[in-house]
């Protein structure tokens, strides 16, 4: 899923598209902040992620699988979610709709 992520806050983030990613610790060593620093370093991750050590985000999207990939659209609606990996190119088709909806 990173791969991916990273090629489109590349392609994209220039049209609008910001990512942010969520990070909900699965290890309590996950929840030092200088080791997710350290994480989002090595793998080369440009766009901002969140340290959600407490749950609350996860929550908030009544989330119980990862990796899980929300599309939100201008107007602030889930318009699209993907649970688990695959299906590159169909998220990427529903990205550059989203980003060619007039703002509104």
């Amino acid at each position: 899923m990173i791969p991916s992520l990273k090629e489109w806050d590349r392609k994209y983030r220039s049209q609008g598209l910001v990512i942010i990613g969520n990070h909900y610790p699965e290890f309590s060593f996950e929840e030092d902040l200088a080791n997710l620093e350290a994480a989002v370093a090595d793998f080369g991750i440009e766009y901002p992620v969140a340290q959600d050590n407490d749950g609350a985000t996860w929550q908030a999207y009544k989330n119980h699988y990862w990796p899980t990939l929300y599309l939100i659209d201008k107007k602030g609606h889930i318009r699209y979610v993907h649970i688990g990996e695959g299906r590159y190119a169909e998220t990427e088709s529903a990205i550059q709709a989203l980003l060619a909806e007039a703002y509104p």
